[in-house]
């Protein structure tokens, strides 16, 4: 069923156990009898070029000892790499065909296969698939399928060279916030938090390479979207910042139906001005976590922390934290411990306040540190090789008992960076942003970068939105100027196509994906 146009050639590494490298070795030759044809084999003529179809029925009829290749070796060699020219005669493979196996002497069970390597787009990746390679052409990586998904093997590092504008999503109205997620077997998604109550919010799928209208839900100017999953319950819950049309006030989680293939209203909480929710597991305990904005003209109210009851399939209130004016939690692990930091903007009278990082200890969070921002927007954790940032995007600065400053806007934004002598972040480095709502880290090939959400200069919202590129000792340097209109955030995602920047706007119904392009 394949037709082999060049013969096989095995280049091992060095041989366990023997003091010298192995040169490369012609197995198909030695799986081709001397005085002629081995059942199950026969020569083809694929477009002038010469080949032999290999058909075997049993397994070892195309089979030969490893004895005869490695004469100084006892056993199979560690490293080693196949080089085959083949061309398929049809549709995939079955599950018992292979390029390539090694058997035990004893049984005929396959203890290394290489399998059919598909090309082009992603294939399928499922048991049916199992063990078999596909070659990502446009990516240049080759992927092995371990049963329900594409494992990297090997993948040519890419840089990246410039953004191009991919598509722009006309929307139902401004947009606060993008989740852009993955629905096994389903495909990928993109929930927007639309600022206009009817006809709500839209969640979007991915479809020939754009994101295209799949589902609109009833959202009360949403702020923010968060996909999570508990099992294989599937959810997305929506915060909501102002009250219905009945005046009741609460956001709403809502949960995927197989049956229909859209999401349903599941469980409503009652919040106040909900900017944020973050869904995290400690323990093997699921948690969400809302922040409140504010009551009324109160800022300084409490946030609450839920945790899953599986017994009753809801979330419950488990932990209250006071915030002043929040926008953003986000939670994160070092080693065995789990943070959870806020984004404290406002208390009412200034910007100028503390936000707070959160420690998980003897079954409830506590404070862990306090770190002095300005209308903090947003908190992002990143990791670069073993060392740990946070960056903070701080949107204004404003203070009724100090003179006004020349811009409120234009004020820095920082990253801290985890100094385990001190066991706190300390300060790394600060970036000039404007009105800062987002920070969005993401990697191409091995280098790393951070987008900021820049939103108002103090006048006009047509700002450049930056991307920095990590250069180690320098930090982080402004790479690329992306221009943006009341940018609210930055997703980062990838697809077999690519990789992508997803920008939401919160001044016009018009959000765009930007391709990241790459040498």
């Amino acid at each position: 069923h394949f037709v082999v146009l060049l013969c096989c050639v095995l280049s091992p590494g060095r041989c366990p156990g023997a003091g010298h490298d192995l040169r490369p070795l012609d197995m198909l030759s030695e799986a081709v009898p001397a005085a002629g044809l081995a059942r199950g084999m026969r020569v083809l003529q694929v477009q002038g070029v010469r080949g032999f179809q290999l058909s075997a029925s049993r397994p070892r009829a195309l089979g030969f000892p490893a004895s005869r290749l490695f004469i100084h070796c006892d056993r199979f060699p560690e490293e080693f790499s196949i080089i085959a020219t083949l061309r398929a005669l049809r549709g995939p493979a079955k599950r018992n065909e292979y390029i390539f196996t090694l058997m035990g002497d004893e049984s005929p069970g396959v203890l290394l296969g290489l399998r059919y390597v598909t090309l082009g787009a992603r294939p399928r990746c499922s048991k049916q698939q199992k063990a078999q390679f596909w070659f990502n052409a446009s990516r240049r990586g080759l992927y092995l399928c371990n049963g329900s998904a594409w494992v990297s093997m090997l993948e040519v590092k890419h840089r990246l060279d410039y953004v191009e504008e991919h598509q722009n999503l006309v929307t139902n109205s401004e947009t606060m916030g993008i989740e852009v997620f993955s629905i096994p077997r389903v495909g990928l998604f993109t929930a927007m938090a639309n600022r206009v109550t009817p006809p709500g919010s839209a969640i979007y799928r991915w479809t020939d390479g754009k994101f295209v209208h799949y589902q609109n839900i009833p959202t009360s100017q949403a702020q923010s979207c968060k996909f999570f999953t508990i099992g294989k319950k599937i959810f997305l819950a929506v915060a909501n910042f102002e009250q219905n049309e009945r005046g009741q006030e609460f956001s709403v989680i809502y949960k995927w139906s197989r049956r229909k293939a859209k999401f349903l209203a599941y469980q409503r909480i009652t919040t106040h001005s909900a900017r944020d929710w973050e869904a995290f597991v400690i323990e093997g305990e699921a948690f969400l976590a809302v922040v409140n904005h504010r009551e009324g003209n109160n800022h300084n109210i409490d946030s609450v922390i839920y945790r899953w009851n599986p017994r009753t399939g809801l979330f419950e209130a488990n932990q209250t934290i006071p915030t002043s004016g929040a926008y953003d939690w986000e939670f994160f692990t070092i080693g065995p411990y789990s943070f959870l930091a806020v984004a404290n903007t406002f208390n009412g009278t200034s910007t100028r306040i503390y936000s707070h990082i959160y420690i998980w200890l003897s079954g409830s969070f506590q404070l862990f540190q306090s770190i002095l921002t300005f209308g903090a927007a947003d908190w992002e954790v990143f990791h670069i090789g073993d060392r740990v940032f946070l960056a903070v995007a701080n949107s204004h600065s404003y203070d009724s008992g100090m003179p006004e400053p020349s811009n409120f806007y234009a004020i820095n934004s920082s990253i801290y960076e985890l100094n385990i002598t001190a066991q706190m972040f300390v300060k790394f480095q600060d970036l000039l942003t404007y009105s800062a709502l987002d920070w969005e880290f993401f990697t191409v090939g091995d280098d790393s970068f951070l987008v900021v959400a820049n939103s108002f200069d103090g006048f006009t919202f047509s700002v450049n939105s930056i991307i920095y590129r990590w250069q180690g000792y320098e930090g982080f340097v402004a790479a690329h100027q992306l221009p943006t209109v009341g940018c609210r955030d930055w997703e980062a995602f990838h697809t077999a196509e690519g990789s992508y920047l997803f920008y939401s706007s919160a001044k016009e119904p018009l959000s765009k994906v930007l391709k990241l392009k790459t040498t």
